[in-house]
């Protein structure tokens, strides 16, 4: 019995000191053992951004408000009276074919800024504005060598307007909005940043351009639209895209604001497009380049020729010189030197900074005024040649051919006078317009022309 209660005493004692360890030793070391839920517990979301980064970045909004209601959708309808499809070949009556795109509003009488392609061809213009008020438009103007429009609507009271901004101060990496009218959809924003400058999408047709390149989203549609930046000033006006689909890929082009400005302000000013040149040929510098004229420098525009009679000539810009800076701005390629001279005017004067045996020297130069036509026909461009050119080839009369559309003609007449058409002589481009006016549609025309090396030759398109 005393046996017994030994044992319930032992064991009394050892139930005891097993849970006054317990308290003591586990309980204390493991808070988690008891948990207090709440109703509400807090979350903290995946797309927590910080007060300060907030309030930091870019504001798109405000500059797509100044710029939306600035905008405005263009359609271009045009009566093609061809039948295009058998129910047209059997009624016979013209059919109305629509093409739409966008403009920009920068001036608050009206005045609309777009795409020479998107007016092209128009029988009627109409313009809807952001409120979806329509207005009929008038055609201004238009320049196809820039691919800028500038039309004109007439509105009962002022309208908001974009200023112009100065693409020559865009920063690659800038952010930028692209702002039009994609797949007919109205009043579309979107934003990039600005991937190249001068961009030149035609480096072989002898017609070099300087776009602003972007990776904002321009679709068909968005052509005549506006390109801002983020003070929603103008810097651009959205023109192509570079895809093999047809829609965007990340590459779009804009015709910078200070050459569609110059281009608009001519047309309102002038009735047509005013052009400066410096007076040169030649062309970009790279290591082939470098290594064909024997020069160390594989950036900048290389010097190859003089026009005679030219303010580079005047100036004392010499065969061999490499043009590095104008006015200040950097030049790099080819496209740098043609997209800054494209915003200047006839007599302007521009400080060139060549490169000149390892020397830098600053010569001003005055520009001439370059009068061209392009002769469609013969997908020729010809300009009217001063008497130093003439006195060069032993002429009198005579135009000078600048540019042409095809590789082979480019190679074979560009540089050369051409002093008969049809056999009739021409002392100007008044003089070719009247002779291919004359000419029956369809006819072959005859050119006469002397090139560089004395030689005088006939050419006969057909």
């Amino acid at each position: 019995m005393k046996q017994t209660f030994r044992l319930l005493a032992v064991a009394l004692i050892a139930g005891a000191m097993t849970l006054g360890g317990y308290k003591l030793f586990v309980e204390d070391q493991t808070p988690f053992a008891v948990v207090e839920q709440t109703e509400n517990p807090s979350f903290i979301p995946a797309t927590f951004t910080p007060l300060e980064a907030a309030t930091s970045g870019i504001n798109f909004v405000e500059a797509a408000e100044k710029t939306v209601h600035a905008v405005v959708h263009v359609k271009n309808i045009t009566v093609n009276a061809a039948p295009t499809t058998m129910r047209d070949f059997f009624r016979g009556s013209p059919r109305a074919m629509i093409g739409t795109g966008s403009g920009v509003i920068i001036s608050p009488d009206g005045y609309i800024i777009t795409n020479n392609h998107v007016i092209d061809n128009s029988t009627e213009l109409q313009v809807t504005l952001n409120n979806n008020k329509t207005f009929k438009a008038t055609l201004i103007g238009a320049d196809p060598k820039t691919d800028i429009a500038l039309i004109k609507i007439e509105p009962e009271k002022e309208l908001p307007f974009v200023p112009f901004g100065d693409s020559n101060h865009v920063k690659i990496g800038e952010w930028v909005l692209a702002v039009g009218n994609p797949f007919n959809l109205t009043s579309t924003v979107t934003a990039g940043i600005v991937s190249a400058k001068a961009r030149d999408l035609n480096e072989t047709d002898g017609n070099p351009q300087a776009f602003i390149q972007t990776d904002a989203a321009v679709n068909r549609g968005n052509s005549g639209g506006a390109l801002v930046n983020t003070e929603g000033q103008l810097i651009g006006i959205n023109t192509a895209i570079t895809s093999e689909t047809g829609s965007f890929v990340g590459y779009s082009f804009a015709v910078p604001s200070n050459t569609a400005r110059k281009i608009v302000e001519d047309i309102m000013e002038f009735g047509g497009v005013q052009r400066g040149i410096l007076g040169i040929t030649g062309g970009s510098l790279n290591s082939a380049s470098a290594e064909y004229y024997g020069v160390k420098e594989t950036e900048g525009v290389y010097v190859n020729g003089i026009e005679m009679g030219s303010g580079a000539e005047k100036g004392g810009i010499k065969k061999g010189d490499i043009i590095k800076k104008v006015d200040g701005q950097r030049i790099t390629k080819f496209a740098d030197l043609a997209g800054y001279l494209g915003s200047k005017r006839p007599d302007d004067i521009v400080d060139v900074t060549v490169l000149r045996n390892g020397r830098k020297r600053v010569i001003p130069v005055t520009l001439i005024k370059i009068e061209t036509y392009e002769i469609e026909e013969l997908g020729l461009e010809v300009r009217n040649a001063n008497q130093a050119q003439l006195k060069s080839f032993g002429l009198s009369n005579g135009v000078l051919i600048s540019n042409a559309s095809a590789i082979d003609l480019r190679r074979d007449l560009v540089g050369s006078i051409i002093v008969k058409i049809n056999d009739q002589s021409v002392r100007n481009i008044s003089d070719v317009k009247e002779v291919i006016r004359e000419n029956a549609y369809g006819d072959a025309i005859k050119i006469t022309f002397k090139q560089e090396n004395g030689d005088l030759n006939n050419f006969i398109f057909r």
